[in-house]
């Protein structure tokens, strides 16, 4: 491949408004993407006493099964992800029927207390109606069943599939009287009870309530409404959100994994104030904390240059985080441009413009180093290959487990760290 070559089909940040005009750099992308149906069974996985039933062909019952047979949340061999594979009368004449039969048999050995029938590409082809059927599951056997589609055809991550699955427990929910807690809703990876967000609402006497899709009971998602507010961590939890606030009149707080302190600050006056609670004097000290890290960090990241890869981080606000610091993005991979993203890009595109291409691109990007010979690489990558070419690579993974001022403490330490170390690769390389 040309370095060169490839650097002319990328598109800058400011001729970009959706991912339309994004091309990727190769037709296969690494490491790949999943489907849906990966993702509505990383959100069953945490829903106890609740059963995954994939209706599909072979190939997707078994992709499914090899991914939970090693998760101790569903059990196993026999664990509570079950499959109902489709044949070519099936296909056509309709798999109803089958669906209901194999159903039979897992309320006579599973006792689940909540059932996601999960549909597969073919299953959407075919056009069964599995929202009726799962109405008239539910109205047969008593206990809440609900459809989740997961059509790849139509998507190109597992991303929908998690957010799917969650939206459907808004069936499980009824008006309940406020008790005062808090939710959280979209929590992937990380245990929130190690988040400085988590410790700031216990401080200030805020109980806990449901945790989907990270750990949770389906007696717990029954209870959901009971709630004073939710606080979204993630996009995906985002219609489950939208759907409590619209019919239980409980309002949300989209407190993502933020970088800069001032939205940082905005999330917490705005949980509090959902909360009626005055804002704790702790996070005066923790604001200020954030706000002397970032400025110190200014004065060693200025001019650094980078190229963003995939992180834990949102994308957009955390290139205009970086920017902020006089770091200068060369190109920057996503998977998705949204209108919320519209006030990051501005504030990038006033001091930059960055290429931009897909995510998983890593392969041929190799070829474009020698020609933009970036400082930092944001991401997964190979960390040898990178030190070859006098680049460092940031690690974020540990990122996962922060909401809250610690995220800008963990991200200004990690771009210092690489960016000494890139430093120290280059001056070894002079030497």
């Amino acid at each position: 491949m040309n370095g060169k070559e490839l650097i002319e089909r990328m598109v800058p940040l400011s001729q970009v408004e959706s991912m339309k005009q994004v091309a990727p750099l190769t037709n296969a992308m690494f490491p790949g993407t999943h489907c849906p149906l990966m993702g509505a069974a990383m959100a069953v996985r945490g829903i106890k006493n609740s059963l995954i039933m994939i209706i599909g062909t072979d190939e997707c019952a078994y992709y499914t099964k090899h991914m939970t047979i090693h998760s101790e949340d569903f059990g196993g061999l026999g664990g509570r992800c079950v499959s109902v594979v489709l044949d070519g009368h099936d296909v056509t004449f309709g798999c109803v029927k089958k669906v209901e039969a194999a159903f039979a048999e897992v309320m006579e050995e599973y006792k689940p207390q909540a059932v996601f029938l999960v549909t597969t590409c073919v299953v959407e082809i075919i056009g069964d109606d599995m929202d009726a059927a799962a109405d008239a599951l539910t109205q047969k056997y008593n206990i809440p069943v609900m459809a989740v589609h997961t059509e790849h055809f139509k998507c190109e991550n597992h991303l929908p599939g998690l957010e799917r699955t969650i939206t459907a427990c808004f069936s499980l929910m009824e008006k309940r009287p406020c008790d005062g807690r808090v939710n959280l809703l979209g929590q992937r990876m990380g245990s929130f009870a190690d988040t400085e967000l988590s410790h700031v609402l216990q401080n200030a006497g805020v109980k806990i309530g449901l945790q989907l899709p990270c750990g949770c009971t389906v007696d717990d998602i029954r209870e959901g409404a009971a709630a004073k507010a939710n606080i979204v961590v993630n996009e995906i939890a985002l219609p489950l959100a939208k759907k409590m606030e619209e019919t239980f009149g409980i309002p949300y707080v989209f407190f993502d994994r933020f970088a800069d302190p001032e939205k940082i600050a905005a999330c917490y006056r705005k949980l509090f104030t959902a909360l009626e609670m005055h804002l704790p004097e702790e996070l005066q000290v923790l604001e200020a904390k954030a706000v002397e890290a970032k400025q110190e960090a200014a004065k060693e990241l200025a001019g650094v240059t980078y190229i963003y890869g995939n992180t834990p981080f949102r994308t957009f606000e955390l290139n205009r985080f970086m920017v902020s610091l006089g770091m200068v993005p060369q190109i920057i991979q996503t998977s998705a441009i949204t209108a919320a993203d519209a006030e990051d890009k501005a504030a990038i595109l006033e001091k930059c413009d960055p290429y931009i291409t897909k995510t998983a691109n890593i392969a041929p990007l190799q070829y474009v180093y020698d020609e933009l010979h970036p400082m930092l690489y944001l991401g997964h990558e190979y960390a040898n290959r990178l030190r070859q070419k006098g680049i460092a690579m940031v690690r974020t993974d540990g990122a996962n487990s922060l909401l809250g001022y610690e995220v800008t403490g963990f991200a200004v330490k990690a771009l210092l760290t690489a960016a000494r170390e890139c430093r120290e690769i280059r001056k070894g390389g002079e030497a």
